[in-house]
């Protein structure tokens, strides 16, 4: 991953979060193996010198170490020029004349006057009048304040209606409507810190038995059960202690899952039709299928042929859910189905233009991403459609050159894509697009070194991962820069108006040494994941959307072994979930068992933190 260097003639310094000479843990790049012993085994201390001590950096500028800027190329994080009339993201704008500049918005202090008694004659104030001017001013200040308390009501607080926290989280207590405090315009959240914020390990599922790289995609929460694909199953265990509850057989590997769940706990399903067999460990995904994450019960299982297709199933790369409309799509087309009878509501179709519905994004609306012509030269669109039969809505076609799209929120609508292959991680640019007329309302330049964001195109229509929108806001995590001190690295999560793709005041760091993964919303407060620095354990967090204060839900144990289990999940091969009190982390590849795996410990499918008693 390219990240911004450093400002000039700094020294080198430790990786990103790591003691001296201690290998990267977890984070971007490939499956890490766990230490010796797995979980709980003891490891030695750090070696080589003490924290934040000047290292020599590896050849080839590695990850984490301070790289040479390029010339004429702004890094975030640090002061840059700003081009003539270009207002840059994250730094002070000059408002136009007679224009209010926003909340947050650094003004110059107001100086007090010189006092110019007797009108500039040049005469003193004998030290009698100055007792007497004193002694009024002191009256009519009594007299106004009086009169504000007064005007503030009869509960004998004070009127706070014109303060609020910062834009970098400061101000009062955050909460959702205790007593003073502001509520974001999504409302209050749900989830509130208990009695105790320091958590334990309440479990870990150990990796099933494989012969191959084995995908597990989705991951499901409810007050009862965490749910995960297993080998050609699904097992449901119990929320708290870990042990199975039930295990629902499929004829094949899971290959997809919705990210969504109705309110009594149904979820939709993608499996192979067949298991997975030597040599080529392979079959494809044609079964559709609704499950009750209560009981385990398989509700219904369908598959479809299409125009592409013949008399052969049609294959699904993804699916999701809308109301009571189930929807799969891939390259081959998209179908739906009825949430509660499995009934076929569409077929994949192909036009003459070869246009088809590659993938649909769920919740509160239903949107196709529809591409046409062949690849390499295909156009995409992106179509709000009826749930019921399929008909689109809106259309808004987006730029030359962008040949697929990823959806953040279907309502309000928002999409991501890399327009010209410019971006990184998937990404370059964001899209607030107008859902029932197709207008667009703003495109916001994101480019993937600039953010922590990642869209992957191998995870569907749906597959955004640390952007979440609430609040009428994009929410972005920053990419990581310099923290100073001996913690390394950080970074900050900040907002755009979606009405209008400007930089919103508002900005949430992590502190020294964490980095902050926003994961969901909850009413208008953000559900935020800081993965840890070398020495402490990571923290889930909750930021109000009003006043940005950050609340700790959970603080993970900073033990080196505890801290090790929870960074051996890769940042974005695993999947994160917070509920009540519980985070919990879970892969969603297994790769192939090797015969020298067992000298680096057991690997776990998911790990589960729970408060501490």
């Amino acid at each position: 991953m390219t990240q911004p260097p450093p400002p000039p003639n700094q020294p080198p310094g430790p990786p990103p979060n790591q003691p001296p000479d201690q290998p990267s843990q977890g984070g971007f790049g490939g499956p890490q193996e766990p230490p010796a012993g797995g979980f709980g085994a003891p490891t030695p201390p750090p070696q080589g010198g003490s924290p934040g001590y000047p290292q020599t950096p590896p050849q080839g500028g590695s990850y984490g170490y301070p790289q040479t800027q390029p010339a004429g190329q702004p890094q975030y994080g640090y002061p840059q020029t700003q081009p003539a009339g270009q207002p840059q993201y994250g730094y002070p704008q000059q408002g136009a004349p007679g224009q209010q500049q926003p909340y947050g918005y650094p003004t110059q202090p107001m100086q007090p006057a010189a006092p110019q008694p007797g009108g500039g004659g040049g005469r003193k104030i004998s030290t009698q009048m100055q007792i007497i001017i004193a002694a009024c001013v002191a009256i009519v200040l009594i007299v106004v304040g009086g009169i504000v308390y007064a005007s503030s009501g009869d509960d004998g607080k004070k009127d706070e209606a014109g303060t609020s926290g910062g834009a970098s989280g400061g101000g009062g207590k955050g909460g959702d409507g205790d007593g003073d405090t502001k509520t974001a315009p999504d409302g209050p959240g749900k989830e509130k810190p208990g009695a105790n914020t320091g958590s334990k390990v309440a479990y870990q599922l150990p990796e099933p038995a494989r012969e191959d790289l084995t995908a597990v995609p989705g991951s499901w929460v409810t007050d009862k059960a965490f749910v995960k694909p297993g080998v050609n199953s699904v097992v449901g265990y119990d929320v708290a202690k870990g042990n199975a509850l039930w295990t629902t057989p499929l004829a094949g590997q899971v290959c997809a899952g919705s990210r969504h769940v109705t309110e009594d706990n149904k979820t939709a399903i993608l499996f192979e039709a067949k298991k997975r067999t030597a040599p080529k460990f392979y079959e494809k995904c044609t079964e559709v299928g609704v499950l009750d994450l209560t009981t385990g019960k398989l509700l219904w299982s369908k598959s479809v042929t299409g125009d592409t297709s013949g008399d052969d199933k049609t294959q699904f790369e993804q699916v999701t859910i809308s109301g009571g409309t189930v929807a799969a799509g891939g390259l081959y087309g998209g179908a739906a189905f009825d949430l509660n009878t499995g009934e076929v509501r569409w077929k994949p179709t192909v036009d003459a233009e070869n246009c088809r519905d590659i993938g649909y994004a769920g919740g509160k609306a239903l949107v196709a991403v529809r591409t046409c012509g062949d690849y390499g030269s295909r156009t995409a669109m992106v179509q709000p459609v009826n749930a019921d039969n399929g008909t689109p809505l809106s259309t808004y076609k987006m730029p030359a050159g962008v040949e697929d799209a990823r959806v953040v929120s279907t309502d309000p609508l928002v999409v991501a894509a890399d327009v010209g292959d410019t971006g990184t991680f998937g990404i370059s640019d964001f899209f607030s697009i107008d859902g029932k007329t197709g207008k667009l309302l703003a495109r916001i330049a994101a480019p993937g070194d600039k953010y922590l964001a990642r869209c992957s195109a191998s995870d569907g229509v749906e597959g955004c991962q640390f952007v979440v929108v609430g609040n009428n806001k994009l929410y972005l995590p920053t990419a990581e820069h310099d923290a100073g001190g001996e913690l390394g690295r950080t970074n900050e999560i900040i907002a755009f108006d979606l009405a209008t793709g400007k930089g919103t005041p508002e900005r949430a760091d992590a502190g020294p040494g964490y980095h902050s993964l926003p994961l969901r919303m909850d009413g208008g407060n953000l559900i935020v994941y800081k993965w840890p620095p070398y020495n402490k354990g990571g923290q889930v967090v909750s930021i109000n959307g009003a006043t940005f204060e950050q609340t700790v839900l959970l603080e993970n144990p900073a033990d080196r072994s505890v801290r090790d289990a929870e960074t051996s999940f890769t940042e974005n091969g695993s999947e994160y979930r917070y509920q009540s009190g519980r985070f919990f982390i879970s892969q969603d590849l297994m790769s192939k068992p090797r015969a020298s795996e067992s000298q680096f410990g057991k690997k776990y499918l998911a790990i589960v933190f729970t408060v501490a008693d």
